[in-house]
This record gives C-alpha cells, sequence and structure tokens, in this order.
C-alpha cells in the first residue's frame, strides 16, 4: 500500500492527497453547516431541529465533562468532532482518510496539547502551573513532565493508527476481490460498516473526549 499521493508543487510545498482531501472535506461541513442553519426560524424545521440537537448534545457533554464554567469550549469541540466524523468516514465517499496521515493526526494533538498548556497556565498563573509538575510529590517532576509529553503522542498514534489499520484492510480487501463478479460490491459492505462508520466515529468521539479531560484536568 502506498502512502498519500502528491499531485505537484506550489512555491516548493507539495500538494498532496491529503490536503486535497481535507479541502473537500472542510467544504463538505461548511455546506453541512450552512445547509443545517439555513432560514432559522422560532418554529424549526426538520434541518434546524438536527442543528439544535448537535449543539445541545455537545453542550451537555461539555457542561458534564469540562464543567459548566468552561462552556466556551463547545463550539470548538463541536468544530472538531464534525471535522473528524466526516474525515473519519470518508472512505465510504472513495476519498483517502485525511486521518490515516499521521501528519494530520500530530497536528490535531499539537492543537490539543497547546490548548491544554495554556489554558492550563491562564487558568492557575505561572506558580500554580509550575507547581502542578511537582504534585503529588516533587520527585514525580520527571514522570508528570513526560505523561505531559505523552498526551499529543497518545492522541496522535491512537488516532492514526485506527484509522490507517482500517484504510489497510479495506484495500488488502478489495485487491483480493478484484476480477470477481459481484462479490466485491457485497463483501465489503459489512467490513465499511465497521472501519468506515463504527470506527471511524468511535474514534471521532474519543479523540474530542479525551481532548475535553485534559484541557480541563490543566485548568483544575
Amino acid at each position: 500500500m502506498e502512502g498519500p499521493k502528491i499531485y505537484g508543487y506550489i512555491y516548493g510545498f507539495p500538494i498532496t492527497q491529503t490536503l486535497v482531501n481535507m479541502w473537500i472535506i472542510f467544504a463538505i461541513v461548511f455546506v453541512l453547516c450552512y445547509v443545517l442553519t439555513k432560514n432559522m426560524e422560532k418554529i424549526p424545521r426538520k434541518t434546524q431541529v438536527i442543528a439544535e440537537v448537535m449543539i445541545d448534545s455537545m453542550d451537555n457533554l461539555v457542561g458534564q465533562t469540562m464543567g459548566k464554567d468552561k462552556m466556551g469550549f463547545a463550539p470548538y469541540m463541536l468544530a472538531l468532532i464534525m471535522f473528524l466524523a466526516v474525515a473519519n468516514t470518508s472512505g465510504l465517499y472513495g476519498l483517502r482518510s485525511p486521518t490515516a496521515d499521521l501528519n494530520v493526526t500530530v497536528g490535531l494533538a499539537l492543537m490539543t496539547f497547546f490548548m491544554t498548556q495554556g489554558f492550563g497556565l491562564k487558568s492557575k498563573g505561572i506558580g500554580g502551573y509550575l507547581k502542578s509538575f511537582l504534585q503529588p510529590m516533587p520527585f514525580l517532576l520527571p514522570i508528570n513532565i513526560i505523561g505531559e509529553l505523552a498526551n499529543p503522542v497518545s492522541l496522535s498514534f491512537r488516532l492514526f493508527g485506527n484509522m490507517l489499520g482500517g484504510l489497510i484492510i479495506m484495500s488488502l480487501l478489495y485487491s483480493g476481490l478484484a476480477g470477481l463478479i459481484y462479490l466485491p460490491l457485497v463483501i465489503p459492505i459489512p467490513f465499511h460498516f465497521y472501519f468506515d462508520i463504527f470506527a471511524g466515529l468511535l474514534q471521532s468521539f474519543i479523540f474530542v473526549m479525551l481532548s475535553m479531560v485534559f484541557v480541563s484536568m490543566a485548568m483544575d
């Protein structure tokens, strides 16, 4: 199995298959948000009901996981899970999932890492932030530092490994069924259901939940 294709270069920067697919996914999410929030009314229609359910669900999730005082994170977490949900299930409509590229998952994990450190520092102050690395005992300082640095590594590799593993299995399955009549259209269906829908949505939820937990723990 080959990695993401390179379609060309712009000012020396490679335009990869992952980058192009991310643009497509951004467009899909944008159109989805536009359709769901178009013509907002007091008596909601079907699309508006879907949008309100999504927003209320994320508000409740953030409130229960991070606390009512951190509801400002709800829009970011909703945008993040929408992107991940579309990206992780993109194999259903013939795109190579961007999250099967380590560059993407590392970038997302670093966003969570810098949010964790930044809001932790803002919430506790410099003294409280540095003191947290000495708890519960000062000799645990190296372990606490390693634990903080391990968070983005575990976040990125968990998402990347699951999505790449599913992509490899599906590629091997289609290669093995090549040339057979009708079977390539029928046999992969349950595998798509598991690797693209179930695993993809589950990994989206896990990534967002861990992001909320890390940021909340750093602030509290």
